[in-house]
């Protein structure tokens, strides 16, 4: 009885999960996609996530190796990491480029900051923003399933050229249409969230919070429902949602901060898709949500147990000095 009574460092709550554990859920709530990505694309898919995925591992055992530190190999993180950076990827990105951006995710973002827990930003997002940068043409050269419609067959849905009120629904929902490997297939990505939410690795407010407005505002800038639907489903933008922006690491603790997160994402995805110079904008608004994330922790944060405004202790405490000096007149 007298243990329960000391005060110990947090946390005080405590259970059996592991870093292991929760990307062993992560693995299997992106296998969706990675299965659509084979059924779409075809077996390359398997052999660039099978690259990436040996590539990030590689690198984070022989960084740790070399600096003689701790091997993090067993936590999955590394594996998580290869496989969103794939899905980032189009099915005919040249291999050597894909461990460039292993090299990129795993060292320069997540090793060099201190690795697993340290990282300012999504080490596959960081990736995928360095190859487009870098390798804009391969990051751009999409090849189409053999299923595509006509009216995609030539380019993305979010592309200027293309009349998205034409665009059909269904392709779009089901992926059939040319662009990464994660992002065609929103059937896919939402399996994914189904299995993310029914594990407990993440809750609803950042995906639910990103994914709304940026149906809203994409709705009051076009006025069309259709058009909101389309491009709910196209891009990076369910994907990112759902994998990307819900890292433990880069997003708010609390649920306000995870709430003006995700409407921030949303709203600069919009922006950037409709008065920017690029079609996707969705890694770049992760990118800065994951630095104002650092603000939102610090301002946006819970409000301790019993804790009172200062003007309002202050009267609370003027009220009861009147009660107290008639207590001790009596």
């Amino acid at each position: 009885m007298d243990d329960r009574l000391l005060v110990t460092a947090s946390p005080h709550i405590r259970d059996n999960t592991t870093t292991a554990g929760l990307m062993g859920w992560v693995l299997a709530a992106l296998a969706p996609c990675a299965v659509a990505a084979t059924i779409l694309f075809g077996w390359r898919a398997l052999l660039l996530i099978a690259v990436t995925v040996f590539a990030c591992v590689a690198f984070e055992y022989l960084w740790c190796l070399l600096l003689k530190k701790p091997i993090p190999v067993g936590d999955l993180s590394a594996c998580v990491t290869g496989v969103i950076l794939a899905m980032n990827m189009p099915v005919g990105m040249p291999l050597w480029i894909a461990v460039i951006g292993a090299f990129v995710a795993i060292i320069i973002t997540k090793q060099l900051w201190g690795g697993i827990g340290f990282n300012f930003a999504n080490p596959a997002l960081v990736g995928r923003i360095v190859l487009f940068l870098g390798f804009a043409p391969r990051m751009t050269a999409y090849v189409y399933p053999a299923a595509a419609s006509d009216a995609l067959a030539g380019a993305t849905p979010l592309a200027a050229s293309v009349d998205r009120s034409a665009v059909s629904l269904l392709d779009v929902f089901l992926g059939v249409h040319g662009g990464m490997l994660g992002e065609t297939c929103a059937l896919a990505c939402l399996a994914g969230l189904a299995i993310l939410l029914y594990a407990g690795v993440i809750d609803a407010w950042i995906p639910c919070s990103i994914l709304g407005s940026a149906f809203v505002f994409t709705l009051l800038i076009t006025g069309s429902l259709h058009v909101a639907l389309v491009e709910l489903c196209s891009g990076g933008l369910l994907f990112g949602a759902v994998f990307m922006a819900t890292d433990y690491v880069t997003s708010p603790l609390t649920a306000k901060g995870k709430l003006i997160y995700g409407v921030f994402i949303g709203l600069v995805t919009v922006l950037i898709r409709h008065f920017g110079g690029m079609n996707e904008g969705m890694s770049f608004a992760i990118l800065l949500g994951n630095i104002i994330t650092c603000l939102l922790n610090q301002y946006v944060h819970q409000t301790p147990l019993g804790w009172r405004k200062p003007q309002k202790a202050k009267k609370a405490a003027a009220e009861k000095e009147p009660a107290a000096a008639q207590g001790g007149a009596r």
